[in-house]
């Protein structure tokens, strides 16, 4: 199937990860138009790359149109897709049918790990409501099997196949 990449990202620093309680610190978060992703690692320049052994989100997408309704519905006024701080936003592909699969984007493999769930910094980025409209709508968390280079704009998507959670730790 057909996606767009709409929007790219990455970021040097964790701002709400493992801050519980000590306030968001203000790392920047970069668009750019393409991201080199390594198998295993993650992506090149990214606060996630080697960031653990198997880290189930080496790479984390999020859904054009949950952006679009959050912006429109939520803050109801200018909000950028950096605001999430996943690094790829999509659109055309329901993201949670592809928790548990193998799947092929651009020229990468990846599997998908789980929901990209929403923390309550969400509140704070955006809007009040944000991280509970997010919920089941946060993304997908998922691990590079096969590295390469997304660009921005239209790209394949393929589903390859389920994943056997018996062989590998979700």
């Amino acid at each position: 199937m057909n996606v767009t990449l709409k929007h790219l990202f990455i970021s040097p620093g964790h701002n709400y990860y493992g801050r519980h309680g000590m306030g968001s610190l203000d790392h920047p978060i970069e668009e750019v138009e393409r991201i080199e992703c390594v198998a295993g690692s993650g992506i090149v320049g990214d606060r996630f790359f080697d960031y653990q052994p198997d880290y189930k989100g080496q790479i984390t997408l999020f859904d054009g149109a949950v952006y679009e309704r959050v912006r429109d519905e939520i803050v109801q006024g200018e909000l950028h897709p950096m605001a999430f701080r996943r690094n790829v936003v999509v659109q055309g592909v329901d993201l949670n049918a592809l928790i548990d699969q193998r799947f092929s984007l651009g020229e990468l493999e990846l599997t998908g790990s789980c929901e990209c769930a929403p923390c309550y910094w969400m509140d704070e980025a955006c809007a009040p409501g944000t991280h509970e409209f997010l919920k089941g709508r946060g993304g997908l968390r998922a691990r590079i099997v096969k590295g390469g280079v997304l660009t921005l704009g239209e790209c394949q998507l393929e589903v390859l196949g389920e994943l056997d959670r018996r062989d590998e730790d979700a």
